[in-house]
C-alpha cells in the first residue's frame, strides 16, 4: 500500500498492553484517514446513553495519506472519540511538528480504550510502542511536560500531544496540547484522554511509507509551494497571521460582540496589525509550511516569551466580552494553552457570564465576584477559575447550555449548537455559515464547511460553488452540503484548511501518493460519506433533526452594522440542504437508501433494521 503504513496501534489501557491493528487498503481508500477513519473505527462502540469517559469509550489519533509527504501544509493530525462536552459526536485537529513524528513513529493513527490504574504516557518510536509511568508528570503543565519528557527520554526530535491540569480534572471543555501553543482544542477531548489517565503521546521517528510516483509527489509539491508563494492572503498570513481578518470580519459583521448583541466596537485596538505594533512578534509554522501564521510574543514578561494570541481567540476573549485589552487576551490564551483549555469555549461563556451578570441572573453573591463587560483581569481570573473548577468556574467549565439550564433561562440564550460554543463567525454575516453551524457533525464549527470564505470569493468550480450575496438564505443549501463535504476531507487527508490548492490538485496528489484514480466526484462522494457516518453516529446516539438549530441569540437582527435587520431563512436552508443530503426530515436520519449509495450497508441496517 501507498501513502500509508496500513496499520493503527491498537491500546488497551485496562491491560497495559499494545498491538499492530492492520488497516486495509480497502477501507483506507474508502474513508481516506484523519477523522472519517476514525469515525469509521469509533462506529461499533457507539451506544444510545454512552458515557463518553467510561473506559471503554475511544480515543484515536489518527493521521492522513498526505501527512509526512513533501506536499506543503499537511503535517496535521485529528483526534476523535464521543465528546465529553456535547455527548455526540466529537474530533478536532492541530498542527504543529506532532503529526509529522505520530506517522514517522510507524503507524497511522492510535487506537486507545480501557483506562490505567494510575498515569502513564504512550512512547512511540520506529514502529515499537511502551506505555511508560507518568505519575511524576501528572500536575504539570504542558510546556513543563515536554521539556521533562525531553530530559527522561535524551531526545529533542520528539511530537508530543499532552493535556494538562484540565483534562486530568476532566474539565468539559479541556483540550489536547501540543509543541509550542497547538491545540486540537474543541469537543472536550483533553477530557476524555484524562479519564484513562493518559497524560500525553510521545512519537518520534521519521518512517515514510512508499509512494506511488514519488518524482510527481515532489512536482505536485513544487506547484502547491508556487501557489503558495504567489497567493496574497499566504503573504498576509505571514505578516499578520490569522488577525489579519480582524478589520474585514468586523466590516462585514462577522465578529459577533458583547455575546452576539452588537456588531461595531474598535477594532484598530485588536488587529494583527496593533499585535505587531505593540509586541515584538516571531512567526510560527507547523512542519514543513512555508506560511508560518502561528505567531510567538517575544518577551511578552521579561525572558518569558509567550505563543499565540489566533483570531478566533482574540475575538472570544475581546470583543464577545467587550474588552480590548491585549495584555489580558494575551495572558488568557498562555493560561488556556499552559492547562490545556478551548479558547472559544471559554471566551464564549465567559461572554455568556457577563451578559447573565448585567440581566442580574448572576451577581456578586452567587458569582463570588463581579463579572462586567470589559474587565480583562476578570477574564483571566475566570480562565483560572475554569481550569481549576473553582466557584462559579466549575459551572462555566461544562459550556453555556448547562449554564442556561443551571440558572433556568431560555436555551435560545445559550451560543452553541448541539451543546459546542458558536466561533468567532457570526452567522448574520454570512448566511451559509449559519447553515455549517446548524448541521455541523460535532456541533457548530467554523472549519467544516467555512462558507464564508466562499462568499469572499473563494470559488471551488469542480463543483460549482460560487461566491454569492453573503447575505441571502436563497439557494444556498445545496451548495454549503457540498461544500461541508469537501472541506470535512480536509481533516482525513490531512490539510490545512488554509492551503490553497485546488481539487483537482487533490486528486492529482492523491494519486501521486497512493497511486489510486481519485476524481474530483470521488472527494465529493467520499465526504459525503464522512459526514453520513458522522451523522448516523449522532443519530445511534439519539440526535433528530430538532438538535439542527443555530440559537436565538445568534439569530436576531442587531441594529447595527452591515448586517443590521438581517437574520438567516433557517428552514429555507434546512429544507435545502435536507434535500440535498436526503435526510429524512422528521428524523434526521440519512435515507436508507442513500447510506448503501455510499457504501455504508452495515450502518443502514443499524438504523433501520436489517
Amino acid at each position: 500500500m501507498y501513502g500509508y503504513h496500513g496499520c493503527f496501534l491498537k491500546v488497551d489501557l485496562n491491560t497495559l498492553t499494545t498491538e499492530d491493528m492492520p488497516i486495509s487498503e480497502e477501507t483506507c481508500r474508502k474513508y481516506i484517514g484523519g477523522a472519517t477513519l476514525a469515525a469509521h473505527l469509533i462506529y461499533p462502540f457507539v451506544r444510545k446513553g454512552m458515557d463518553p469517559l467510561a473506559p471503554e469509550s475511544p480515543l484515536v489519533f489518527a493521521t492522513g495519506p498526505l501527512t509526512l509527504t513533501s506536499i506543503p501544509m499537511v503535517s496535521r493530525y485529528a483526534v476523535a472519540g464521543i465528546s465529553p462536552l456535547t455527548g455526540w459526536w466529537g474530533e478536532a485537529t492541530s498542527g504543529g511538528a506532532f503529526p509529522f513524528r505520530l506517522k514517522g513513529s510507524g503507524y497511522d493513527g492510535i487506537f486507545i480504550t480501557g483506562r490505567a490504574n494510575k498515569p502513564v504516557y504512550l512512547f512511540l518510536d520506529k514502529g515499537r510502542a511502551e506505555i511508560r509511568d507518568a505519575a511524576s508528570l501528572w500536575g504539570k503543565d504542558t510546556y513543563e511536560v515536554q521539556n521533562l519528557i525531553r530530559e527522561e527520554t535524551g531526545q529533542t526530535g520528539l511530537g508530543m500531544a499532552i493535556i494538562g491540569v484540565a483534562g486530568e480534572k476532566l474539565v468539559r471543555t479541556a483540550g489536547i496540547q501540543n509543541d509550542a501553543g497547538r491545540s486540537a482544542g474543541r469537543c472536550g477531548l483533553g477530557a476524555l484522554m484524562g479519564s484513562k489517565n493518559l497524560k500525553a503521546v510521545v512519537a518520534s521517528g521519521n518512517s515514510r511509507p512508499q509512494l506511488a510516483d514519488p518524482e510527481g509527489v515532489n512536482r505536485l509539491a513544487k506547484e502547491a509551494h508556487a501557489a503558495i508563494k504567489a497567493s496574497f492572503i499566504a503573504i498576509a498570513y505571514r505578516e499578520y497571521g490569522t488577525l489579519l481578518y480582524s478589520d474585514m470580519a468586523m466590516t462585514l459583521g462577522d465578529v459577533p460582540a458583547r455575546y452576539f448583541t452588537k456588531s461595531v466596537f474598535p477594532v484598530e485596538k485588536i488587529t494583527g496589525q496593533t499585535l505587531r505594533q505593540k509586541y515584538v512578534i516571531e512567526n510560527y509554522a507547523c512542519a514543513g509550511c512555508p506560511i508560518g501564521c502561528g505567531r510567538q510574543v517575544k518577551d511578552f514578561r521579561p525572558g518569558i516569551d509567550v505563543d499565540g494570541p489566533e483570531y478566533e481567540t482574540t475575538m472570544a476573549f475581546g470583543p464577545l466580552c467587550m474588552n480590548y485589552d491585549f495584555d489580558s487576551i494575551i495572558r488568557a490564551n498562555h493560561l488556556c494553552n499552559t492547562h490545556g483549555i478551548d479558547t472559544i469555549a471559554a471566551g464564549v461563556c465567559i461572554a455568556y457570564a457577563m451578559y447573565l451578570y448585567e440581566k442580574g441572573v448572576l451577581t456578586r453573591e452567587n458569582a463570588g465576584m463581579e463579572i462586567k463587560w470589559g474587565d480583562g483581569e476578570t477574564i483571566v481570573k475566570l480562565v483560572e477559575m475554569i481550569i481549576t473548577g473553582e466557584g462559579i468556574g466549575a459551572l462555566l467549565a461544562r459550556g453555556t447550555l448547562v449554564m442556561a439550564r443551571e440558572f433556568g433561562r431560555d436555551e435560545g440564550e445559550a451560543a452553541q449548537v448541539k451543546g459546542m460554543e458558536i466561533p468567532m463567525h457570526d452567522p448574520r454575516a454570512f448566511h451559509g455559515m449559519a447553515l455549517s453551524y446548524a448541521t455541523g457533525p460535532r456541533g457548530a464549527c467554523h472549519l467544516k464547511g467555512d462558507y464564508y470564505t466562499v462568499d469572499l470569493g473563494t470559488a471551488v468550480p469542480e463543483y460549482m460553488i460560487l461566491p454569492g450575496d453573503r447575505l441571502s438564505s436563497v439557494g444556498k443549501g445545496e451548495s454549503a452540503a457540498r461544500y461541508q463535504s469537501f472541506k470535512d476531507l480536509y481533516d482525513s487527508f490531512a490539510l490545512c484548511k488554509f492551503s490553497p490548492v485546488t481539487v483537482t490538485q487533490i486528486s492529482q496528489i492523491m494519486k501521486a501518493i497512493t497511486g489510486w484514480e481519485v476524481t474530483p466526484q470521488e472527494i465529493l462522494t467520499t465526504g459525503d460519506r464522512s459526514i453520513n457516518i458522522k451523522r448516523a453516529i449522532n443519530n445511534r446516539l439519539g440526535l433528530t433533526r430538532e438538535h439542527d438549530k443555530v440559537p436565538r441569540i445568534c439569530l436576531e437582527p442587531l441594529s447595527e452594522g452591515s448586517t443590521a435587520g438581517v437574520s438567516p431563512d433557517m428552514d429555507l436552508l434546512l429544507r435545502d440542504y435536507y434535500a440535498y443530503r436526503r435526510w429524512d426530515w422528521d428524523t434526521g436520519r440519512p435515507a436508507q437508501e442513500k447510506l448503501e449509495e455510499l457504501g455504508l450497508g452495515a450502518v443502514a441496517a443499524d438504523l433501520y433494521g436489517s
